[in-house]
């Protein structure tokens, strides 16, 4: 793992935490350490904190998924805003924790982004559950591998992770992607929030979270067209349906 804080104390703190955890931690101060880092020796997951000076985390990220690196990235972050969260987002982060937070809430995406990826699979942290999330009985799962998926107007190529609307490409992140192909595989069933984090995320974060909110309303942002259907609804108190109406 590497660890990019510009706060020593932070640093230092999460470093030993993450340490004691299980994890081999790689910690450096500021974006360029981060990168010169990450080239040299590619971590299994990043924790990347905003802003740093120099190149901060946002910068950092884009470098990295430009490059064509697709190593989960968790994002530190003191900025609270909806557009805060969604430039993180779409720099290519793959989850994020604001500050100031639990740091079982740290272990816990962590391990979420773990399991969803598969990175570390042969060296889980100590106290990990095995990876791999339990399917729900009420969730549409192939019998065979697919590599085509078509729903509402939508077609899904998962073998290239590549989605079109008609004839448009989407350009998606890691996590927009998973949503979207949860939501397509059960078009027309609603999915409750609490199925949709374990299914994405691998953890329910609670009531009180607004991750999911922000990744949908992210991902209607790329998918809606002028004068085309709505294809993701809100079922208010329950959660989402996949749909075109």
């Amino acid at each position: 793992m590497l660890l990019a804080e510009d706060d020593r104390a932070i640093r230092h703190a999460l470093e030993r935490a993450l340490t004691l955890e299980g994890y081999r931690v790689t910690a450096v101060a500021d974006g360029v350490e981060a990168l010169a880092q990450a080239h040299r020796t590619p971590p299994d997951v990043l924790v990347l904190d905003v802003m740093m000076p120099g190149i901060d985390g946002l910068q950092v990220c884009r470098v990295l998924r430009a490059e064509g690196d697709r190593t989960p990235i968790l994002m530190l972050t003191a900025l609270v805003e909806t557009a805060d969260r969604i430039a993180g987002l779409d720099a290519g982060a793959d989850d994020y924790v604001v500050k100031p937070f639990d740091v079982e809430e740290v272990f816990a995406r962590l391990r979420a982004l773990l399991r969803r990826t598969g990175a570390g699979e042969q060296r889980p942290p100590k106290g990990v559950a095995p990876l791999g999330v339990p399917a729900s009985p009420v969730l549409r799962e192939p019998a065979v591998p697919e590599r085509q998926l078509a729903a509402a107007g939508l077609r899904m190529d998962l073998q290239a992770r590549r989605v079109w609307r008609g004839t448009r490409e989407l350009e998606l992140t890691r996590t927009e992607f998973e949503l979207l192909e949860l939501l397509v595989r059960n078009a027309g069933i609603v999915l409750d929030h609490s199925t949709i984090y374990d299914r994405i995320w691998g953890y329910d974060f609670g009531p009180g979270s607004k991750n999911l909110a922000v990744y949908v309303g992210y991902l209607r942002r790329k998918l809606d067209e002028p004068g085309a259907p709505q294809l993701i609804h809100t079922v208010r108190g329950v959660g989402y349906v996949l749909r075109e109406d």
